[in-house]
């Protein structure tokens, strides 16, 4: 069975909206877009690099399809070869015509569909699509999580671990990674079971 891997850029306090650039999402008055690229050193993008050696498969939500469509097709360099060669698999709520060559619309219910690409792709990954990641967290849909954390706090802004997260174990892959400018980059995998509990008032 495949895996689904969420790769994942954040603030310090966990925001997760418009990395890129200034117009990737505006939701709500946002007014940060591109708050990723001042931090951005060589280390992060070696690591985002090498992160994706094993990817078979990209599975996004419509808005980062939309904005990797207008971008990618075009682009040079490894990660856009390797984009553009592999398939895309859109969730999306509405019917719509998909341009990017390769690309597929997950046209009925979401989960079952992501449980039929592990079937399909040794490794899918899902990048950016926010919005959809926490239908993913809900279903614990995911078997890694890759996250590189921003030496930034913002306040507002759409979160990392929003409305969809529901109690769930995690396993630290290998130690985290500082790059240069401060970005941390932590990889998880999903554990069984859930959080337990105890009394820290209580000796051992």
């Amino acid at each position: 069975m495949g895996l689904i891997h969420i790769d994942l850029f954040t603030t310090l306090d966990g925001v997760a909206q418009a990395p890129g650039g200034p117009d990737e999402d505006t939701d709500s008055g946002f007014t940060f877009g591109g708050w990723q690229a001042p931090l951005l050193d060589e280390v992060v993008g070696e690591q985002v690099e090498s992160g994706m050696a094993g990817m078979d498969a990209l599975l996004l939500g419509r808005r980062t399809y939309d904005i990797f469509a207008a971008y990618w097709p075009d682009a040079g360099g490894d990660i856009a070869r390797r984009f553009n060669s592999v398939p895309k698999y859109v969730a999306s709520r509405r019917a719509q015509t998909l341009e990017w060559a390769d690309s597929t619309l997950l046209v009925r219910d979401t989960a079952a569909a992501v449980r039929e690409l592990r079937n399909r792709h040794s490794n899918t990954h899902v990048i950016g699509s926010l919005d959809f990641v926490q239908t993913l967290f809900a279903e614990r849909l995911f078997d890694r999580l890759t996250l590189w954390v921003y030496p930034i706090l913002l306040g507002d802004g759409k979160k990392v671990f929003a409305d969809g997260v529901v109690p769930t174990n995690l396993t630290l892959v290998e130690p985290a990674v500082t790059s240069p400018k401060g970005v941390v980059r932590a990889r998880y995998m999903l554990a069984d079971g859930t959080p337990g509990v105890g009394d820290m008032s209580v000796s051992a």
